[in-house]
């Protein structure tokens, strides 16, 4: 069994004096894109349709978008996934990282994933992604590497 480490924290004097001290400033003043509203934000529509594609769903970007933004309609098989993982990206926006809202993050983007009493739970199997021909693509930490805190 491997063993984990802290990182040393020796170069952070270095890396925050190289670091622009606009930095700050401008990442904080970034915006959504135009095409967001209130109740739709693009970025986070894209960042949920990617991450579904690299767990396989078959979803295109434009049909999401224009399911979210327009309210068009598709079957509920094709975009539930998705809206539950947008649910979830949209309550991490809005709450401070710690176990509790880790696993809330988790029961919300796992509604229709994983049965009722997995949902916002740590996993104790191994897991993985594979391609379509069966070759594995990402293999997921180990559960034995992940302990509840």
């Amino acid at each position: 069994m491997h063993s984990l480490h802290l990182i040393s924290d020796a170069f952070l004097p270095s890396y925050l004096e190289q670091m622009p001290a606009e930095l700050e400033k401008e990442f904080s003043g970034l915006k959504d894109a135009e095409i967001s509203t209130d109740s739709f934000s693009f970025y986070t529509s894209v960042s949920s349709v990617f991450s579904s594609k690299i767990e396989g769903e078959e979803i295109e970007l434009d049909s999401y978008i224009k399911h979210k933004r327009f309210g068009i309609e598709f079957s509920p098989d094709y975009t539930r996934k998705i809206d539950d993982l947008y649910e979830a990206y949209l309550f991490a926006q809005t709450h401070k990282l710690n176990y509790s809202n880790l696993a809330s993050a988790h029961q919300l983007l796992s509604i229709n994933l994983l049965p009722a009493h997995w949902q916002g739970k740590l996993r104790t199997q191994n897991m993985f992604v594979s391609t379509p021909d069966g070759k594995i693509e990402y293999v997921a930490v180990s559960p034995f590497l992940v302990k509840e805190i």
